[in-house]
């Protein structure tokens, strides 16, 4: 692709976008490099790699690719047995867990999930492990080396660290005994990695030692005492093996990671590269992109396209397409109303998609693969080589009709402009016409009526116009193809006030076929716009009326899922009662039978009494039951109920707690007192529901209670408040642990005013009960507490009253 057109059609802006997203010097290197490709299948590979990596950050977030190296210095040295330092061989490591890392990323969380084109790549990922490991323990730092990384070093430094020790002790016995009054400071100095002692120059000679330096002023010299070279001596030759070990260390470090040089190789390549496809994935989500269908056939069809470089908050997406019928697209109208953007976006979009990069269009969006693209946009007038816009356009122009062919893109702004307008109109028609019938696909601008003319009348060529509202006197940016544009110089000069005997004047200075041409175009523009108010207004009705049918189905379904369900109750109803009636039935005829032939009347009487009882009893409990539905009460759902929620029997007016969950009937067992009653969830209300709004109307907080508890550093949580139960559990907990689980749940019961609460702590030893009431006698807001009597849980149970 030339380099040119590049340039005019800001690709190089693209590029340095895709730089910014990368995350490695390397993968950076290789975005700026990207250039069009011409070969369709290595562009589909490449869109291909974009779109999975898309697809991957969608599922996974993005990664980073920031520790990614280049190695080839690295493998140079280590491939000819050279050792590496340690700045070197972290660098190394850093890049071996940013492969670990990279590679984790791209493992399938599922055996089943399908391979994609980076799944290789992915797999293709060694992160030598033991080698990264090796060099974090033995460095820690390019500056210093771990003392465990060798015996041998280790044994060094704690020579060093005992010669040195020997030194500072008897330096210091100097500084605090004989040698006190010839100091300068009392501190202990180095120079030349020697320990020494500032002494005052006129007391040299009452120092024997060697003399390393001394002040600025000379009034201090820097001895290193007789008694310590010895030590001195030693510590330096301790200095030298460590020097050399750490070199051996290194060296051996250099060696393991020089057996993996092959796979440094193809860890860097294949980082580099992924961290480069990445790039692509994040620039596409940045610009809401998506990936074209490329294809060869010298066609494209962009859907809502957008211009990459322009805010896509404010730019208007366009539909633009050529190819088919016709290879050729003449755009006509006024000034900043979108001509050039057009040709950019054309352009750049078809660039962006021969290399690889999603573009910022529509699903579904069509672009062709071409050799070459060339374009002339703009004015490029040098003063330097004396030549005019016309000249340098011309200039331009002649270059393009010399190399292009059919397997090319041309784009002209404003052909033809910058001489005299019959002249240029006719030039334009002439190179239109060449590139026409040579095959080349071609998108131009223009103000010539004459190319308008051209475009209708000839096969193969259309015109297309940017919308231009004449009631605002601004463009609306929309493409309308096939539709040739309107010159509006007259009615934007007669809305900006110029007199109308001027604009009538100018109007007979236009020949007669030019005005029936403009008139034509004006009645064609005015049906134009009507018809695309009437589409836009079938449009509404059409969604208006899909929005309606979906509406009445919705509902039409819920009527029949509530009619199912209302039957479904009915014959579970029936079938409950029908049982219990037969029930009721066999039992009967079951004691007449055993009353026998000799059954006195009383005895019988008795029996039909029972049993007319029972069905009054039924009758009634229908009927409250029935009454209690026509107040409305909220029908509970399985998930709404726990073991051990107070509850209330609304047929029954009894209180109790929940002590089986429902069955598939919704029949369950409540458990009031010590009567164990069978109920259904339909005939149950949680009692905190019941007893809510009274209880949120009755929330006051007691203030002393609350400093009392606030000083002992407990918090109460008054969120809990309204959901909280009547009773805690700490059966399995150690005394310290029930005892705090207590305190918090009192806390909010109280806080929540209940009048009463249970704490189940279980018979066993008795410790745990021994505990618990222990601490309920300190609390300050207990009125009474006692073990639970016979069905309410006998002495595994401890009834708190509070006060």
């Amino acid at each position: 692709m030339n380099e040119k057109v590049l340039k005019v059609l800001e690709y190089d802006k693209i590029i340095e976008m895709l730089v910014a997203q990368a995350g490695s010097d390397p993968g950076r290197k290789l975005c700026r490099e990207l250039l069009p490709m011409t070969d369709i299948d290595e562009i589909g590979k490449a869109q291909i790699n974009t779109a999975d990596a898309i697809a991957r950050i969608f599922q996974k977030g993005s990664t980073s690719f920031g520790s990614n190296t280049d190695v080839s210095g690295y493998v140079r040295a280590l491939k000819i047995g050279a050792s590496l330092d340690a700045a070197a061989l972290l660098k190394i490591a850093s890049m071996l867990e940013n492969v670990a890392r990279i590679k984790s990323y791209g493992r399938r969380d599922k055996e089943e999930t399908p391979s994609d084109s980076l799944t290789d790549m992915f797999e293709g990922l060694e992160p030598l492990t033991p080698i990264s490991r090796e060099i974090r323990r033995c460095i820690i730092s390019e500056d210093e080396i771990a003392s465990d990384a060798s015996p041998a070093l280790a044994h060094i430094r704690r020579s060093i660290a005992l010669t040195g020790d020997r030194i500072h002790d008897k330096l210091n016995s100097m500084v605090n005994g004989s040698m006190h009054s010839y100091l300068q400071d009392n501190v202990i100095t180095m120079r030349d990695d020697r320990y020494c002692l500032p002494v005052r120059a006129e007391f040299k000679s009452q120092v024997s030692g060697i003399v390393h330096d001394q002040s600025s002023s000379g009034s201090t010299l820097f001895i290193e005492p007789q008694a310590i070279v010895e030590l001195n001596n030693k510590l330096r030759e301790f200095m030298l093996e460590e020097h050399k070990e750490i070199e051996k260390i290194l060296a051996e470090l250099s060696a393991q990671t020089g057996d993996y040089v092959q796979a440094l190789i193809d860890n860097a390549m294949l980082m580099t590269e992924l961290d480069f496809i990445f790039a692509k994935a994040s620039l596409a989500l940045s610009m809401n992109a998506t990936t074209p269908v490329m294809k060869k056939d010298h066609s494209f069809n962009i859907r809502k396209g957008r211009h990459p470089l322009i805010d896509k908050n404010k730019v208007v997406p366009i539909d633009v397409y050529c190819g088919g019928d016709f290879n050729m697209l003449i755009i006509t109208g006024p000034n900043t109303g979108g001509k050039t953007v057009t040709l950019k976006t054309v352009g750049l979009l078809t660039l962006m998609g021969q290399s690889g990069l999603a573009i910022p269009a529509g699903d579904r969006s069509e672009l062709s693969v071409f050799d070459e693209v060339y374009a002339d946009i703009g004015d490029e007038q040098s003063i330097e080589q004396s030549l005019s816009t016309f000249s340098s356009h011309m200039t331009n122009e002649v270059k393009i009709l010399n190399e292009a062919n059919e397997n090319s893109l041309c784009l002209f702004d404003e052909l033809g402009a910058g001489t005299d307008p019959t002249e240029g109109a006719a030039l334009a028609i002439s190179i239109l016409n060449d590139l026409h019938k040579r095959g080349i696909t071609t998108m131009a601008t223009t103000h010539y009526a004459e190319l308008k003319v051209y475009a209708l009348s000839t096969e193969g060529v259309k015109n297309a116009s940017c919308e231009f509202d004449v009631s605002t006197l601004r463009p609306t940016y929309k493409l309308l193809i096939g539709v040739p544009g309107k010159s509006n110089a007259f009615a934007i000069s007669s809305k900006l006030g110029l007199p109308d005997r001027i604009i009538e004047a100018a109007k007979e200075q236009i020949g007669s076929d030019d005005k029936r041409f403009e008139d034509l175009l004006a009645d064609l523009e005015k049906n134009r716009v009507l018809a695309e108010k009437e589409r836009t207004l079938a449009e509404r009705y059409r969604l208006e009326l899909s929005e309606l049918k979906k509406s009445y189905e919705k509902k039409a379904d819920k009527l029949d899922t509530t009619r199912e369900e209302i039957l479904r109750r009915a014959n579970e109803e029936a079938r409950d009662i029908l049982a219990d009636a037969k029930k009721v039935a066999d039992d009967t005829i079951k004691s007449f039978r055993k009353a026998g032939k000799d059954a006195g009347i009383q005895e019988l009487d008795r029996e039909r009494s029972k049993l007319n009882k029972h069905i009054s009893d039924k009758n009634q409990k229908l009927s409250v039951a029935a009454s209690d539905k026509d107040k409305g009460h909220k029908i509970l759902k399985e998930s709404q109920i726990r073991l051990g929620d107070s509850v209330k029997i609304v047929s029954m007016g009894l209180k109790g707690t929940v002590s089986t969950m429902p069955d598939k009937s919704g029949n369950m067992f409540v458990q009031c007192g010590i009567i164990r009653t069978r109920t259904n969830i339909k005939d149950i209300v949680l009692v905190a529901d019941e007893e809510e709004k009274k209880i949120t109307k009755k929330f006051k907080m007691d203030a002393s209670t609350f400093e009392n508890n606030r000083s002992k550093g407990r918090k109460l949580d008054l969120s809990k408040g309204r959901d909280i139960h009547h009773e805690v559990n700490l059966i399995g907990m150690n005394s310290d642990d029930a005892v705090h689980e207590m305190e918090q749940y009192l806390d909010q019961a109280y806080m929540s005013h209940l009048p009463s609460v249970r704490v189940v702590h279980g018979k066993g030893s008795g410790i745990l009960r021994q505990a618990v009431q222990q601490r309920l006698r300190s609390i300050p807001y207990v009125k009474s507490f006692k073990l639970g009597e016979y069905g309410e849980g006998d002495s595994g149970v401890t009834i708190v009253t509070f006060k």
